[in-house]
């Protein structure tokens, strides 16, 4: 039996890359068409949609929370259209090949910047209803994995619709 992780650094940053490597392997082996399958109507998640939004949060908790950079747009062009990561995501190797590319761009991102955090006390600035709140980087942490946990959960479900495999190694 391994040993159990110690610390609240190597707990949350081992669940956090478990849940993103995960997420990966959910959508390993598809095609264009299979990563674009939306679920059930009226929905439109699929596989492509959520890897779209999931990079979306990353570089929106990264980029624009953490770095104080509230003013750069968001990614997808949400900033007009709320679902624009989910509904501009079609089987268009070109769309999947962007969306890849922006995951693993803003996945790097997102553990570089950690990785130079001195700790996890370190704030970003967070639009709220209420006006800009600091937020620390354990709080965006933390709601990462529950973000990609609750992802993981769907993209299961959407992989066992397209092919019958579920979980990983299945």
């Amino acid at each position: 039996m391994a040993e159990p992780l110690r610390g609240e650094r190597a707990v949350v940053l081992n669940y956090l890359a478990h849940f993103r490597s995960t997420f990966e392997a959910l959508c390993e082996g598809l095609d264009d068409d299979q990563l674009a399958t939306r679920s059930v109507p009226p929905s439109s998640m699929s596989l492509l949609g959520l890897l779209r939004h999931l990079a979306a949060v990353e570089y929106s908790w990264f980029r624009r929370v953490m770095e104080r950079r509230l003013d750069r747009p968001k990614m997808w062009g949400k900033d007009e259209h709320r679902d624009a990561d989910f509904d501009g995501a079609v089987a268009d190797p070109d769309v999947v090949a962007e969306a890849w590319a922006a995951w693993r761009a803003e996945v790097e991102f997102a553990e570089q910047w950690v990785d130079a955090a001195p700790s996890f006390d370190v704030t970003g600035e967070l639009d709220t209803p209420d006006g800009r709140i600091d937020i620390e980087l354990r709080d965006v942490l933390v709601h990462l994995v529950e973000e990609y946990a609750r992802h993981c959960g769907h993209a299961d479900l959407l992989r066992e619709r397209i092919d019958g495999r579920t979980g990983i190694g299945s």
